[in-house]
């Protein structure tokens, strides 16, 4: 619950005035902030007692208990250690390799294609632009430019059945679409 400043200000004053010391008023003061943010979590506490109990307990830990509780529900829960910010994309590169080798054997048969709009012809234009737009779930304004600036890649890693779905449409609406 949000108090007004006139009220913060007087109750600092009258802390301040009833401690004998500088020291004392801080130490107050630390108390009354956390007593303050203690209460204005109410509205968001647990209503699960069993809950609140241990949310209690936990929130009057220490750095070094904190951090050996956590340890421990690591390895109770067997949870892996996850690194933290830039080094979370370093060994997430390693499997990405993996995966490339067994994907190389496979490279014979391949099925997943890259669709590229060739050109079209230019009194089908509109047609290819409204195709293009529900494909590609562009704006008009963008399927035009896209329409436009053919030669340009259309989609990717696009199955082969879908492909040449695609391809087939296209041709119909005359537009010469590629399957790389």
């Amino acid at each position: 619950m949000a108090m007004s400043c006139r009220y913060a200000a007087q109750s600092c004053a009258r802390q301040l005035r009833a401690a004998p010391s500088f020291k004392s008023s801080a130490h107050m003061f630390r108390v009354s902030t956390t007593t303050r943010r203690y209460n204005s979590t109410d509205a968001a506490a647990p209503t699960n007692p069993k809950i609140t109990e241990i949310v209690d307990q936990i929130s009057r830990l220490t750095l070094l208990e904190t951090a050996d509780l956590v340890s421990s529900l690591k390895s109770k829960l067997n949870i892996p250690d996850m690194p933290i910010g830039g080094f979370a994309a370093a060994p997430a590169a390693a499997p990405a390799a993996v995966e490339e080798v067994d994907v190389a054997p496979a490279a014979a048969e391949k099925t997943l294609f890259t669709l590229k709009l060739e050109k079209f012809e230019t009194a089908s234009k509109a047609k290819v632009i409204k195709e293009i737009k529900g494909l590609l779930g562009l704006s008009l304004v963008d399927s035009k430019k896209f329409v436009e600036s053919a030669p340009k890649m259309m989609k990717e890693n696009v199955p082969k059945d879908d492909a040449e779905k695609i391809i087939a449409t296209m041709k119909e609406l005359g537009a010469t679409v590629s399957m790389d």
